[in-house]
């Protein structure tokens, strides 16, 4: 396995920062790996999936959304559906360069934000979301009082996992008409949904109002004992390795499949 530092242009011209995770032959398949909210691509689970998914032959490129870690633009100038254009332009790099990615991996929002993509990206065969809310409109809680002040002001700064963001209300604007309901189900892929029963962020049952509200082929993976972010390394290996298995039947080449199994 080997990381190559990339960039492409973002969904408002600023210059996004990217990792590629390669396996050590020639990728079988390509994946895109959505990280959560105000995170950044290089979140431990991300970094940990990423890379442990190369052992099975599937290369996945994780990034910055506008305006996070190391890429360019402002934040506060972005919302969901730009993030949803941010995946696609990825989506695009990677067709451009390598191959179009046949996998979405989407946490926590990230997961949201795949489940929006997927009818924009054709080659896609499989999404996975990890403790992924049903509705975009679940982060609008981490605001907590603040949201008043930002449908008041027009804006405000919102701490959130220790850092401060710059919030305005075009992002509340954007989460309300975002129409998740119809895309999940209309997303004509296979979905693997991952979440812990004990989630302190995300419960539960957004696991389950996404697999109810998709169509087969679907499968639910309980995550017992972990947490939102995955912070436990073991936690973070067993996605992988259920991932790479339950991928395998939708984006990998046939031997593959049988290295898999045997």
């Amino acid at each position: 396995m080997h990381t190559k530092r990339v960039e492409f242009t973002g969904s408002q011209g600023a210059a996004l920062a990217a990792r590629l995770e390669l396996p050590e032959d020639e990728p079988r398949a390509y994946a895109l790996f959505a990280h959560c909210f105000t995170c950044g691509k290089d979140q431990v689970a991300a970094t940990r999936i990423s890379r442990a998914l190369t052992e099975f032959g599937i290369a996945v490129m994780r990034f910055d959304f506008t305006g996070l870690g190391g890429s360019g633009g402002e934040f506060g100038n972005t919302h969901f559906s730009s993030n949803t254009d941010d995946l696609v332009h990825a989506a695009e790099y990677l067709e451009a360069h390598h191959k179009a990615p046949g996998l979405l991996i989407g946490h926590s929002l990230g997961g949201a934000a795949v489940l929006a993509a997927r009818h924009r990206i054709p080659q896609v065969r499989a999404v996975a979301t990890i403790a992924a809310p049903f509705s975009p409109a679940h982060v609008l809680h981490l605001l907590g009082d603040d949201r008043d002040e930002i449908e008041r002001k027009g804006e405000a700064d919102v701490v959130l996992a220790g850092r401060t963001f710059c919030i305005q209300r075009n992002f509340l604007d954007d989460i309300a008409t975002q129409p998740q309901t119809e895309r999940i189900a209309g997303l004509r892929a296979a979905l693997l949904v991952f979440h812990s029963p004990t989630d302190e962020l995300v419960g539960v049952d957004n696991a389950r109002h996404i697999f109810d509200t998709a169509r087969h082929p679907k499968s639910f993976i309980a995550l017992d004992g972990a947490d939102h972010l995955l912070t436990k390394a073991a936690d973070a290996a067993y996605v992988a390795t259920v991932l790479a298995a339950w991928a395998g039947r939708y984006v990998l080449g046939p031997a593959r499949q049988r290295s898999l199994i045997n």
